[in-house]
């Protein structure tokens, strides 16, 4: 499917970010919470079949991603989940539907947990929410620090990213830079599965059963906490449906919210 640009490309200004967003339709009712290293261009797929059965639909770039600015500092989740607040009041949005993707779902929880008067429904697909630190984890944290040792070496810069790349894999670290690496050491090591069961509104939970990056057994484990909440688990999916599967993915949302 081809993208039709039916949509308006906008700017807010937000505690000195420009921040860049696009609309797809009139008076925004789903806003959409993009993934770590993705953007709104990559939704507008989604938006576009959403805006064609009579939703209309927000997608931010996130600060630090797309054309948005960077923070100044290191934000965590709660600090992206603020500036969603900020972002919402702005454009005037009340009991609006929610969709939070991959890090955008980790920011979607906290949301939904803190301000859930202003959300109607929430999507949650493929979420980052469990950080729970496991013996890989900590082993593979071991290992980099050894590595940071020989920073100095010319071989350095090579081997770090294939370590990433075939060791641990699935990793964004070695792709950031600048403020954005602390932001993302910060985020990756936050839990966020306590914020779950203060969620009230009625939530869909939509997973890949071949997402490689965050397993789907995770949505059971959500489910389990949030009690007002269903699951669909996608058969041929994986961790990026809104760019592989826009007219399987956009059809679930619309029977969810509808």
């Amino acid at each position: 499917m081809q993208q039709s640009q039916d949509y308006q490309e906008h700017t807010v200004d937000i505690d000195n970010l420009t921040v860049h967003y696009k609309i797809a339709g009139k008076d925004p009712a789903i806003l959409i919470l993009h993934g770590w290293g993705s953007k709104s261009d990559r939704w507008m797929q989604v938006a576009e079949l959403l805006s064609q059965n009579n939703f209309s639909v927000v997608v931010p770039d996130l600060p630090g991603f797309g054309k948005s600015g960077a923070p100044s500092f290191a934000w965590s989740t709660e600090d992206y989940c603020n500036f969603v607040e900020q972002f919402v009041q702005k454009l005037g949005l009340q009991n609006f539907f929610l969709l939070g993707h991959s890090f955008g779902g980790g920011i979607a929880v906290v949301y939904a947990s803190k301000f859930r008067t202003r959300v109607k429904k929430l999507v949650l697909f493929a979420s980052a929410v469990f950080r729970r630190k496991t013996a890989r984890r900590t082993l593979f944290m071991i290992i980099a620090s050894i590595f940071k040792v020989f920073s100095f070496a010319p071989f350095y810069g090579l081997f770090r990213k294939a370590f990433y790349r075939f060791i641990v894999r699935k990793s964004d670290y070695p792709y950031t830079s600048g403020v954005m690496k602390e932001i993302y050491k910060k985020v990756i090591g936050n839990d966020l599965s306590s914020y779950l069961s203060s969620i009230q509104m009625p939530t869909f939970i939509i997973w890949g059963d071949r997402d490689d990056v965050i397993p789907p057994a995770n949505a059971y484990l959500i489910q389990q906490k949030i009690k007002n909440s269903q699951i669909a688990i996608m058969p041929g999916g994986d961790h990026d449906i809104e760019q592989h599967m826009p007219e399987v993915l956009a059809q679930k949302i619309i029977e969810f919210i509808q």
